[in-house]
């Protein structure tokens, strides 16, 4: 059995990706004051993820692997079964990697306590080494969290960890048929449906369900059941808007027939990972049988 490894995760920071685009600390400082802000605060933020996942990495013990992803490459990585996956950065960073894996445990860092909301990325990083060793040694404290999934009549699958969506690439007018579990079938045109996890219920089904009012169909974080959401259902002579939202048990599903040219399904804000529904398909979607292993203690 091979030893442990720890991968890190990480996402590229501002800083990074101004230095991409103007090559030179000065003239990116010069674009940003140009637009009235300061590289002081980017450069900051830059440095408090550089010195998170330095300081977890330099106090784990000599025996572990130790290997970094970015999560522009996350859809290309090779996660191996005796891997744990230590996210550093916002909570989101949790919810992309958690669809790349099969049960790994993840132990999220929150390299800015004051700045993120700390959901999901739980731990600060003096606390990283210890983490680990307590999920080394069996003594981890481990949350199972329910992941949605949408299934295509031709066999592929997509996972996300906080909410899918189902729609137009371009967020533009979408028409599908769609069925819900003991209330029946209705064609649509809208925005697009949201479909969102216990977990996700702080994220974008969050938002929705406060601007209607629906707080109280959300799940709770622990739960496996799922909430949906039609976004913009228009009615006319051929649509309706009756199904507008609702919740699904694990064990029930929402059905969708694309009748547009082409529909979307992609999760945790990852559009360029996704599925094309073409005219006519089929889709399913529910409680996946994967889940997150999230560290909590």
């Amino acid at each position: 059995m091979l030893p442990v490894r720890v991968v890190f995760v990480r996402r590229r920071s501002e800083y990074d990706e101004l230095l991409d685009r103007h090559a030179t600390f000065g003239q990116a400082e010069f674009f940003l004051r140009s637009r009235g802000r300061s590289i002081e605060d980017v450069v900051a933020r830059h440095e408090a993820i550089q010195a998170a996942l330095h300081l977890v990495s330099t106090s784990l013990p000599a025996d572990v692997r130790q290997a970094r992803v970015e999560r522009t490459d996350l859809d290309r990585y090779l996660f191996a079964p005796e891997d744990i996956v230590v996210a550093v950065g916002q909570d989101g960073l949790v919810a992309n990697v958690a669809k790349y894996l099969s049960g790994q445990p993840v132990i999220g860092v929150n390299p800015e306590p004051g700045r993120n909301a700390g959901v999901l990325v739980r731990h600060e990083p003096t606390a990283g080494a210890a983490i680990v060793d307590r999920v080394r040694h069996g003594q981890a404290t481990i949350e199972q969290r329910a992941m949605v999934q949408a299934t295509l009549d031709d066999g592929q699958t997509l996972t996300a960890l906080n909410d899918l969506y189902l729609g137009d690439p371009g967020h533009q007018s979408s028409r599908y048929t769609l069925t819900v579990p003991e209330r029946g079938t209705e064609r649509q045109s809208s925005s697009g449906i949201i479909v969102g996890t216990g977990t996700g219920s702080t994220g974008w089904s969050s938002s929705i369900a406060n601007d209607r009012e629906l707080l109280d169909w959300l799940p709770e974080a622990a739960s496996d059941g799922l909430a949906w959401f039609v976004r913009e259902a228009w009615p006319s002579p051929a649509t309706g808007r009756v199904l507008e939202f609702g919740a699904l048990l694990a064990s029930q599903r929402l059905e969708l027939v694309a009748e547009s040219e082409l529909l979307v399904a992609f999760g945790d804000g990852i559009e360029h990972d996704r599925l094309s529904i073409a005219w006519g398909q089929h889709l399913t979607v529910g409680t996946s049988e994967h889940r997150l292993a999230l560290v909590v203690a």
